[in-house]
């Protein structure tokens, strides 16, 4: 028995010994190790990823591996190589975030890969510049239909009022009337769960529910809750393919037991980053007079004394509003996603580093978007910086990353855009708004989707 032990012990030696050798040999990168087997750094890591990352940045140059819980993340961080990140064929973004799907929306592995690329084909085609049109209209009478709900005025957190405005005005566009909340209890309801869920997603994605099982009992109650969307969803798919909503789609798309999880997936991504965005862009915009009165002025002249209390927005006239845009993508620029990832499936050369098989390389265009190469006072809140991209033509300012890039860019991106832009113009217009705290700061706990406020941002509203 000592013999089996010692031999064991020797050959684990060994093959330290003979990794370290490769590593060493392979030229990878700097390696941020910890100081506890397998962990690694990802304690010191979770406390705030964003600034480990700034700070592993400065320390090791630009390209360098962090050891988290078994996991080896390698960070990119030049411009210059943004683009093998989204191109390279030896990178796999499927791959990348197949487990992470499976936590978070129960979806087996077999399925996610044979489903998603027809997922996302769906989705890039759906919400496609020239059908906006068709989308456009109906999202714009809810938006005032629950902005109308708000009443003549009062006070709250401003994050809350988007939401109970938001949620179910894009649940009803995407998913169909009948699948948004009916009630201001059903609402609640909903706001409440949903919020579980999409604060715990980045930790559930990672580790089993049964470490957060109030975060799990969100997850099988929004299933449930899908499971239910998506049997009114079929009985009423009409016979024009133009009328189907994106969920009567995906009902025709996925074939196996997983829809309602696919459909879970489509809820979250269609919630969790536009509805923060469009909170970010008010409170932006509140927290700047000068910004605040040349978003007014333009909003009175595309919209030439509108009925306030019943009001809708055409796609002609969000085009008449190109500074207000430029404040929305200066919202987005700053609360950009933490990191996005491919997998490594074949070794990569970046910066004279071999990047092995089977690491996470990692992208930040949180730190991306501040690059003063690109950038000027990258920290600053200047809309005006987008005059210089071509917005008519859709084209962004270099080193904006928000969206992704390659294959596998935001296929719902131009959707969000729209809503985002036409649900400020409407809130601004139709309610004058007055910030009650200081400007919220971004969370640094979070590398997953936009980032969200820390402490208290309330607002006083009155109906204009």
């Amino acid at each position: 028995m000592d013999f089996v032990i010692l031999f064991l012990s020797v050959l684990i030696v060994l093959f330290s010994l003979y990794f370290l050798y490769l590593q060493r040999n392979q030229n990878y990168p700097p390696v941020i190790r910890g100081w506890i087997p397998w962990i690694g750094a990802a304690f010191e890591f979770s406390k705030a990823p964003l600034n480990f990352i700034a700070e592993a940045r400065d320390k090791y140059g630009p390209v360098f591996t962090i050891i988290a819980a078994g996991k080896r993340l390698t960070f990119v961080t030049l411009h210059e190589d943004f683009q093998t990140f989204f191109t390279s064929k030896d990178v796999n973004f499927e791959q990348a975030v197949q487990a992470p799907v499976q936590h978070t929306a129960s979806i087996s592995r077999d399925s996610f890969l044979k489903f998603h690329p027809a997922c996302n084909t769906l989705i890039k085609s759906r919400l496609i510049l020239s059908n906006l049109p068709l989308l456009s209209s109906q999202l714009s009478e809810a938006f005032d239909e629950h902005l109308e709900l708000l009443g003549t005025g009062s006070s709250g957190e401003l994050c809350d009022l988007v939401r109970s405005a938001m949620y179910p005005a894009v649940m009803s566009n995407l998913l169909g009337k009948y699948n948004s909340p009916a009630s201001h209890s059903d609402l609640q309801e909903f706001k409440t769960i949903f919020q579980t869920y999409d604060e715990g997603f980045e930790y559930g994605s990672q580790l089993p529910g049964i470490f957060f099982w109030k975060w799990a009992k969100s997850k099988q109650w929004l299933l449930s809750l899908l499971g239910k969307m998506i049997l009114k969803a079929e009985s009423s798919i009409p016979a024009e393919k133009s009328s189907k909503t994106l969920l009567q789609h995906l009902v025709t798309t996925i074939t196996d037991r997983y829809l309602p999880n696919y459909g879970l997936l489509m809820l979250w991504a269609s919630l969790a980053n536009a509805i923060p965005i469009s909170f970010w862009s008010l409170a932006f915009i509140l927290s700047k007079p000068s910004v605040y009165q040349t978003v007014m002025e333009e909003i009175a002249v595309a919209f030439n004394g509108k009925d306030k209390r019943k009001t809708t927005v055409s796609q002609e006239e969000l085009k008449q509003l190109p500074f207000l845009k430029q404040c929305v993508l200066e919202a987005i620029r700053l609360r950009a996603p933490g990191a996005i990832t491919r997998m490594v499936v074949r070794p990569l050369q970046i910066q004279n580093y071999t990047i092995p098989a089977g690491d996470m390389l990692m992208l930040s265009p949180f730190w991306a978007h501040r690059n003063p190469e690109f950038f000027p006072e990258p920290e600053e809140y200047k809309p005006e910086r987008w005059k210089k991209a071509d917005l008519e033509k859709n084209v962004f300012l270099e080193g904006f990353v928000a969206f992704g890039g390659g294959k596998y860019q935001c296929p719902g991106r131009w959707y969000a855009l729209m809503e985002i832009h036409m649900f400020v113009a409407l809130a601004l217009y139709k309610y004058e708004f007055t910030l009650l705290d200081p400007l919220a700061k971004p969370s640094s706990l979070h590398l997953v989707g936009t980032q969200q406020p820390v402490g208290s941002c309330r607002v006083q509203y009155q109906h204009r």
